[in-house]
């Protein structure tokens, strides 16, 4: 860690919280990152699953997203994942002790993952995959199932319902995924992972292709979820 560190203040790092000198993330913006997951009350959520969120999309939380997903900077990958596994430890039912617990991550567009080299929430998803498996009994795995059909435009800039109709049936479950899963662990409980939920239109097509697919769904996982009064 020390190195880390000094090998940071060598090529002119910065905190992305405080932009202080050093590491990408402070030890005393770590600290002040949230501990205690939110629950998400979205107007017009159509599912009847939990939607969680590690806490608000702002400060420093937006700058690791940001930071990760565009500028690429992976040492933020860890705290992220951290969030995320907080998150989904709060969307996922209790008293189902040894089942397997399956991350479904909201697939980016390809063109975004070509254009960043990376896929941000399938990235930070098996992070949480490996934190989470670290601290219980249970078995956690990260399973892809859901694709993007093309045609899908990027959603920023878009209000509510643009989002909605962009994003109606946007999202595919092939079988064959299904099958595979199935047959490696029988039944299991299966949060969908984000990055940040904003309308919660892309978490409840998520949801409606994994259901669809006759996946049973248990919880919405996000690190950040957009301030919005009904955020509890």
């Amino acid at each position: 860690m020390l190195r880390d560190a000094a090998l940071d203040l060598l090529l002119g790092g910065s905190c992305v919280g405080c932009e202080e000198p050093g590491r990408l993330l402070c030890g005393s913006c770590r600290g002040l990152l949230p501990s205690t997951p939110l629950a998400v009350s979205l107007p017009g959520w159509p599912h009847p699953v939990p939607v969680r969120a590690a806490g608000p999309y702002r400060g420093t939380v937006r700058a690791l997203v940001v930071g990760h997903k565009e500028r690429g900077l992976h040492a933020l990958r860890a705290p992220l994942a951290a969030l995320l596994a907080g998150a989904v430890a709060a969307a996922r039912p209790a008293g189902v002790a040894g089942s397997v617990l399956v991350l479904v991550p909201v697939p980016s567009r390809r063109s975004s993952v070509r254009a960043r080299g990376h896929d941000p929430t399938l990235a930070m998803t098996r992070g949480a995959a490996r934190s989470l498996a670290g601290s219980g009994p249970s078995t956690v795995l990260v399973a892809p199932l859901l694709v993007q059909r093309p045609g899908v435009l990027d959603q920023g800039g878009l209000d509510r319902v643009a989002r909605a109709r962009n994003l109606e049936g946007a999202l595919a479950c092939p079988a064959a995924g299904v099958r595979r899963l199935a047959r490696r662990v029988g039944a299991a409980r299966v949060v969908v992972c984000d990055d940040v939920v904003t309308t919660g239109a892309t978490a409840a097509e998520a949801v409606r292709a994994l259901r669809a697919a006759g996946v049973v769904v248990a919880g919405v996982a996000a690190v950040a979820a957009t301030p919005h009064p009904r955020v509890s």
